[in-house]
C-alpha cells in the first residue's frame, strides 16, 4: 500500500480518482487547496498527483517550491497540452503529467509504473512505521520525538530501514557502518543493537527484529 496525495481543487475530479486508485489498495489523501498543501507532511507520502490550473497557487508553482522537501514522484493532471507548458512543469521539479481528460485505466497504470520503479535517493525525509528519519541531519524520531542515538547507532538504523524487511548478517552490518578496515568485530554490532532496542523501547516500539542464526531486519508496518 502506498500513501498519495491529490491536490486539486474540482473535487468531483478528486473523489474519481480517490475511489479508483483505493480499489488498487493504496491510502489515498484529497487536499482541494494548494496554499493549505504547502504547510501538510508532503514527506510521508509516496507519490503526488498535481493538478495545474487552481486558485490561488497554480501547480507548477507549488511543485516548484515543494520540491525541495520531497523526493516522491510528482505527477501533474492538466488540461494544458502544449510543449512550452508541459517543460516548465517537469523543468520545477515534476517527474510526468496526465493529460485531462484520462481514463481510469491510464491513471491506474501511469501511477502503478512510477511507483514500482520510483529508486529516487532518499534525501530529506524518511518514514518507516512509527520511526521517522531525517536523512540529511542523521537524526530519527518516533512519532516526532527525537531518539537519542550516536553516530553508529543511527547508520544501523538508517541502513536497515532503508531495506526494510531485508535480513542482514551482523558482518554485512559491521562493513556498512565501519568499512572493511574496522578496528572492531561483528561482536560490537550485537552491542549497538542492544543499545538502540533500549533507547527505542522508551517510546513502546521494537524495531530492529533478530532473525536467528542470520541477523537482524527492520520489521515491516
Amino acid at each position: 500500500m502506498s500513501k498519495i496525495l491529490i491536490i486539486d481543487d474540482d473535487l468531483e475530479i478528486c473523489s474519481l480518482v480517490k475511489r479508483a486508485l483505493e480499489k488498487e489498495g493504496h491510502q489515498v489523501t484529497i487536499q482541494p487547496d494548494p496554499i493549505q498543501a504547502e504547510t501538510m507532511p508532503l514527506d510521508l507520502f509516496d507519490l503526488i498527483l498535481l493538478d495545474v490550473m487552481m486558485p490561488g497557487k497554480d501547480g507548477f508553482t507549488l511543485c516548484r517550491d515543494i520540491r525541495e522537501r520531497v523526493d516522491c514522484p510528482i505527477l501533474f493532471l492538466t488540461a494544458k497540452t502544449e510543449e512550452c507548458d508541459l517543460m516548465q512543469g517537469l523543468g520545477n521539479g515534476g517527474d510526468d503529467y496526465i493529460t485531462k481528460p484520462f481514463g481510469i485505466g491510464e491513471l491506474r497504470a501511469r501511477v502503478a509504473a512510477h511507483l514500482r520503479r520510483e529508486t529516487r535517493e532518499k534525501k530529506h525525509r524518511m518514514s518507516v512505521g512509527a520511526f521517522q528519519f531525517e536523512l540529511g541531519a542523521k537524526k530519527m524520531f518516533c512519532r516526532e520525538e527525537e531518539i537519542p542515538l550516536t553516530k553508529s547507532e543511527y547508520t544501523i538504523c538508517e541502513y536497515l530501514a532503508l531495506n526494510c524487511g531485508q535480513v542482514f548478517s551482523k558482518e554485512r552490518i559491521y562493513e556498512h557502518v565501519f568499512g572493511f578496515d574496522g578496528e572492531s568485530d561483528s561482536s560490537a554490532i550485537t552491542e549497538h543493537v542492544k543499545n538502540i532496542r533500549a533507547k527505542c523501547q522508551k517510546s513502546g516500539e521494537n524495531p530492529i527484529e533478530t532473525v536467528w542464526g542470520i541477523g537482524y531486519r527492520w520489521k515491516k508496518g
